[in-house]
């Protein structure tokens, strides 16, 4: 099935696509569902989608996921605007070059550079490069959706006058009678210049709506080792951190982790809560090239990282499974 509509170009400015935000029901979107599981999925569009920031990739942004009473995404922001960076929802992926983005520390004021994802944006005058500045948007390639009861796919194809093209593809799937949902990704390079790329996951999780607190904790498969102060509000305990105050309005709070070896079985991360009852385990099938946790009271945000190169003509490939389940665990 192909979604009328979802097939675009636009080589309008940010400035131009700028609305006044709707109400999240009126945001175009699709939903899917296996049985245990009932998710709705908002879709990209330049003009009335509910993401059109420059940081995150497009595709795949749930508004929704609901199972044994339970809803593990939703927006974590009290005010939402389609341009904010992070105004997103969902397990979402921003993917980076070095400290910037493809093309963006050759390219003057003024000339473009590429976000996958998203599409062709203009630097600014901006001293470095910032995933939070609203870059304008120049070229958002071309989308195409297609969907099925269980399962949604999303393609982005794009070419760049930088030599810049690629064929991305996010498909979001729920297993058949199960509570479980799969990313699958593929990247093919069509362009002339190899492009190095990393990818994480900033996983938002908003599980009831609860407030980060005592109650949730965060298990990893190996002893954790946090590289920055947590200030009280969270501890290591072994393999897991542990919260230890319920975070204030405002706050947040978040370090790099360390700990995790070079194989695919340390991208096994859980995330639970005693009050709810219910929890997330997230696996991967490539290995961390870092891992970064980040956390403030409306979100807990495990951020997996993975690094690619890819040479013209040649394709990457990754896979993020997300079981979800009551406690005690499975």
């Amino acid at each position: 099935m192909r979604l009328p509509g979802l097939s675009l170009r636009t080589f309008l400015p940010l400035a131009c696509l700028a609305a006044v935000p709707l109400p999240a029901a009126d945001y175009p979107q699709a939903g899917i569902a296996n049985g245990p599981i009932q998710a709705k999925l908002y879709l990209p569009d330049a003009k009335a989608g509910y993401y059109r920031g420059t940081r995150f990739d497009w595709s795949g942004v749930i508004a929704s996921l609901e199972y044994a009473g339970h809803n593990y995404f939703g927006p974590w922001l009290e005010k939402h605007d389609p341009q904010v960076h992070d105004a997103i929802a969902g397990p979402v992926e921003e993917f980076r070059t070095g400290a910037s983005a493809l093309g963006y520390d050759e390219a003057k004021p003024g000339d473009t550079f590429v976000k996958i994802g998203i599409g062709v944006l203009r630097k600014g005058n901006e001293p470095r490069y910032a995933f939070s500045a609203p870059f304008e948007i120049v070229d958002t390639g071309h989308w195409e959706v297609r969907k099925g009861s269980d399962w949604i796919e999303f393609t982005q194809t794009l070419t760049d006058k930088s030599g810049y093209g690629y064929v991305y593809r996010k498909r979001v799937s729920l297993a058949a009678g199960r509570p479980e949902m799969t990313l699958e990704h593929s990247l093919r390079n069509t362009g002339s210049r190899p492009i190095d790329t990393f990818v994480y996951n900033h996983n938002f999780f908003v599980l009831d709506n609860l407030p980060s607190g005592p109650g949730f904790s965060v298990e990893f498969p190996f002893e954790v080792q946090a590289t920055r102060d947590l200030r009280g509000l969270l501890e290591v305990r072994g393999r897991r951190l542990v919260y230890l105050q319920e975070l204030a309005q405002n706050q947040n709070v978040g370090t790099d982790i360390k700990g995790f070896g070079p194989t695919p079985k340390d991208y096994d991360i859980r995330i639970e809560n005693e009050k709810a009852g219910a929890g997330v385990r997230i696996t991967g099938d490539q290995p961390l090239s870092s891992l970064y946790f980040w956390t403030a009271r409306t979100t807990v945000c495990p951020e997996p990282y993975l690094s690619f190169h890819i040479e013209p003509g040649a394709e990457a490939a990754w896979r993020i499974g997300y079981e979800f389940y009551r406690l005690p665990r499975p």
